[in-house]
């Protein structure tokens, strides 16, 4: 369910005290463990590191994340693949693959020059 529009979005007073007069450029990345903070535009071109319950994800602020959260863009879990020995076999095959395709390749430049 959203936040009301009469409240407006929920910026943390700690993250905005923390880039309070700050130059994005110069400012190294600013850690913060407010997920639930929405991305202001005066965020913008700093580098947050969101907490994601283990360490620190670094988030670079663009405009096309105004809107959002900061919790959005430091996922919490882990992906673990798929499948076992058969899905590990088929990996190397097509590892192999792109290996020798990419040598192919290289052996046909050299031969022109």
């Amino acid at each position: 369910m959203t936040r009301s529009s009469i409240k407006g979005p929920y910026v943390d007073p700690r993250v905005l005290k923390k880039i309070e007069g700050k130059v994005p450029s110069k400012t190294g990345i600013i850690k913060t463990w407010s997920r639930a903070c929405v991305i202001a535009p005066e965020m913008l071109g700093f580098t947050f590191g969101v907490h994601n319950g283990k360490d620190h994800i670094e988030v670079f602020v663009t405009e096309d994340m105004v809107g959002h959260r900061l919790g959005e863009f430091s996922p919490t879990k882990k992906f673990v693949r798929h499948g076992g020995k058969m899905q590990k076999e088929l990996e190397a095959k097509q590892k192999e693959a792109e290996i020798s395709a990419a040598k192919a390749a290289k052996s046909t430049v050299e031969t022109k020059k």
